[in-house]
C-alpha cells in the first residue's frame, strides 16, 4: 500500500530510480520549500527505500543540486538553432497550461524554474541558487546570439528574472489576466521582450 500521490513499488533499474527521485524532488522542493521537504517525503512518494537517495544523491542537497541542474538543462533543451521570436514561442508554450498544446515534461520546467525562486532558509542552499541563476542567464545570452559581457548579462538576468515572475505570480497568486493567459497570448509580449533586452534593438542602446 502506498501513500496518496506516491508511484507504486516495483522492481526497476537504477536510471529510472534516479530518475523518478529527480521527478518527485523537484515538485517537492518547487511547491514545499527545501527546509519542509525531507527526504523520507520523496522517497516515499517516489516508492522507494530513502536510503537510494545517498545512492544516487549523496545528501539532500545533492538531490537540490541535481534538481537545479536539471532545470537548467531543460529551459536550453531543444532551442539552438532557434531564433528571438521561436525562442518566445517555445517559452510561452512551457508556461501556459494550453489544453492539447503543452509538451510531456513541461510541468518539470516550471516546476523547475519555481524552485530557482523559492527562498530556502539555508544560506548553502541560497548560495547554490545563486550560481545556477547566473549560470541560466550565461544560457540565456548565448542562445540569444550575444556574446556574454557584464551588459550582456544584466539584460539576460533581467529577462530571466521578468520570467520567472510570471511562473510565480502565475503560480501562487493567480492574478489576471496573467494567469489564464495561453500560449497564444503569452508569445508576442515575450517576443518584444527578448528582442528589445537582448536583440538588434537592445544592443543598439548599450
Amino acid at each position: 500500500m502506498t501513500t496518496s500521490g506516491a508511484l507504486p513499488r516495483r522492481r526497476r533499474d537504477a536510471a529510472q530510480t534516479r530518475l523518478d527521485l529527480l521527478d518527485v524532488a523537484r515538485r517537492r522542493f518547487a511547491h514545499d520549500g527545501y527546509a519542509a521537504t525531507t527526504v523520507r517525503h520523496i522517497a516515499d512518494e517516489a516508492g522507494v527505500n530513502v536510503a537510494l537517495i545517498s545512492r544516487y544523491f549523496t545528501s539532500k542537497e545533492g538531490l537540490f543540486q541535481a534538481c537545479l541542474t536539471d532545470a537548467v538543462t531543460d529551459v536550453g533543451r531543444g532551442t539552438d538553432d532557434l531564433g528571438h521570436g521561436e525562442i518566445a514561442a517555445r517559452l510561452a508554450r512551457r508556461l501556459s497550461d494550453t489544453p492539447g498544446k503543452i509538451e510531456p515534461g513541461e510541468n518539470r520546467l516550471r516546476d523547475g524554474l519555481l524552485l530557482l525562486v523559492r527562498t530556502s532558509g539555508d544560506e548553502r542552499i541560497d548560495d547554490l541558487r545563486r550560481d545556477f541563476l547566473r549560470a541560466l542567464s550565461e544560457k540565456v545570452a548565448v542562445k540569444t546570439g550575444n556574446t556574454i559581457d557584464e551588459s550582456t548579462l544584466l539584460r539576460a538576468q533581467i529577462l530571466l528574472a521578468a520570467v520567472l515572475g510570471m511562473v510565480l505570480l502565475r503560480s501562487t497568486l493567480g492574478i489576471q489576466p496573467l494567469s489564464a493567459a495561453g500560449e497564444d497570448e503569452l508569445r508576442q509580449p515575450l517576443a518584444d521582450l527578448i528582442d528589445a533586452l537582448l536583440g538588434t534593438r537592445g544592443h543598439d542602446r548599450r
